[in-house]
C-alpha cells in the first residue's frame, strides 16, 4: 500500500490494523526516524521496553529471512502488542519483508526505516503493492512545510510567529527534519522563559542567528557581490555545518524574487521604499539592508532575470540528474558570482 503524502500524517497517528508492515524511506534521516518513532508509539509508547520493543539491524536480515515473520508471530512475555524496528535497512531485507507478507499469523507492527529508495527498489516495490504492507515517503520538507512546522510547534506553547519571523526562520532552516526539529525546538524554549507570547524576528535572530544556515546570508553577499573567495569559504562553512544544498538554491532564488520585486517597481517610476517594504523580511535598517541596496545597483533586470534562470536550471538538475547537490549549487553560486565580478569591472 502506497501512503500519499496528504494521508502520512493519518496513517501515523492510526494505522491501518491489517497492515503488518511499514516501510519508511526517503533523503531526509532525520524525518524518516522521527516518522518511525511516532509510528512505534502507537503500540509501545515506551520505546525502551524490552518486551514489546524489539530492535533488528537490516543487515542481519540477509542471513536469517525468516526472522520477521518469526517476529511477528510472536508473542509479548508481558501481555500487549509488540512494535519491531528494523535499522537500517536496505534490500538486503527484502527477502525478509516477502517472508512476512506470507506469515499466516500474527500480531506485531514491523517498521523498516529504509534509505533513499528508488522506484525500482525491490524493498520499496514490495511495500507499495502488497496489500499487508505500508511505504511512507520521507523527503525534505519543502518552505510550506517547514511553515507548518513552526507554526504548529509554537501553537503548542500558546505562541504566534510574526511573519517576518516566519520568513526569516524558514529560511534559515535546512530540509533535513531532524536538524530543523532541533533548530525550532531550541528556539521555543527560549520562548518558554520570555512573558511575550509572540515570536519576533530579534527572537528568531537571537536564537537562530549563532547557527551554521546564518552561513547562507554569507553565501548571498558573497555571491551577488562578486567575491570567489569570500563565497568559497562561506560555502565551505555552510555545507560542513550540515547545510542543505537545495535549500541554499532556493535562498538564491528568494534574494533574486524580491531584487526583481523592488526593481521592476522602480524601473516604473514607483517609489523605491514602498517597494522595498513589498520585499518581505527585508530590514528596514542595517546591514543587511545596505547589502540589498548594493546588489539592486549591481544587478539590473536584465541581468536578475538571467540570473533567476540559471537558479531555476540548478534547482531542476538537483532533482533529475542525479549530480551532486552540493557541487551543482558551488558551480551555481561561483557562476553567478563570476558575473557580478566581470559587471563591475566593465563599470
Amino acid at each position: 500500500m502506497k501512503i500519499e503524502a496528504r494521508q502520512v500524517e493519518a496513517f501515523l497517528k492510526k494505522p491501518d490494523p491489517k497492515i503488518r508492515g511499514v516501510v519508511i524511506y526517503g533523503n531526509d534521516d532525520g524525518l524518516v526516524a522521527e516518522r518511525a518513532a511516532a509510528l512505534a508509539k502507537t503500540i509501545c509508547e515506551d520505546l525502551k521496553d524490552p518486551f514489546r520493543v524489539v530492535d533488528i539491524a537490516g543487515d542481519t536480515l540477509k542471513g536469517d529471512p525468516a526472522r520477521l515473520a518469526d517476529e511477528f508471530g510472536a508473542m509479548s512475555l508481558m501481555g500487549g502488542r509488540r512494535v519491531i524496528r528494523v535499522r537500517p535497512a536496505g534490500e538486503e531485507s527484502a527477502t525478509a519483508l516477502e517472508n512476512l507478507a506470507a506469515a499466516p499469523a500474527g500480531d506485531a507492527l514491523i517498521i523498516v526505516e529504509g534509505g533513499n529508495l528508488t522506484p525500482r527498489s525491490t524493498l520499496r516495490t514490495l511495500a507499495e503493492t502488497e496489500p499487508t504492507l505500508a511505504a511512507v515517503p520521507c523527503y525534505m520538507d519543502n518552505e510550506a512545510a517547514l511553515e507548518g512546522l513552526v507554526e504548529s510547534s509554537a501553537r503548542a506553547l500558546g505562541l504566534g510567529v510574526e511573519p517576518d519571523a516566519l520568513e526569516w526562520i524558514v529560511e534559515r532552516l535546512g530540509g533535513d527534519r531532524g536538524q530543523t526539529r532541533s533548530e525550532i525546538d531550541k528556539l521555543m524554549l527560549y520562548k518558554g522563559t520570555d512573558s511575550g507570547k509572540t515570536v519576533t524576528l530579534e527572537d528568531a535572530m537571537a536564537v537562530l542567528g549563532d547557527t551554521a544556515s546564518i552561513g547562507i546570508d554569507d553565501v548571498i553577499a558573497a555571491t551577488f557581490d562578486g567575491e570567489p573567495v569570500a563565497l568559497d569559504r562561506a560555502l565551505d562553512r555552510v555545507f560542513a555545518e550540515g547545510g542543505n544544498p537545495v535549500q541554499l538554491v532556493r535562498s538564491l532564488q528568494r534574494h533574486v524574487d524580491q531584487l526583481h520585486i523592488v526593481s521592476s517597481h522602480a524601473s516604473k517610476g514607483g517609489n523605491l521604499e514602498s517597494a522595498m517594504f513589498k520585499a518581505r523580511g527585508l530590514p528596514r535598517g542595517g546591514p543587511v539592508r545596505q547589502r540589498f541596496e548594493r546588489h539592486l545597483r549591481g544587478w539590473p533586470l536584465p541581468r536578475l532575470s538571467a540570473a533567476l534562470s540559471r537558479i531555476l536550471d540548478a534547482e531542476i538538475e538537483c532533482k533529475r540528474t542525479g549530480l551532486p547537490d552540493e557541487a551543482i549549487a558551488r558551480r551555481l553560486c561561483l557562476g553567478l558570482a563570476q558575473a557580478a565580478r566581470n559587471a563591475r569591472a566593465r563599470r
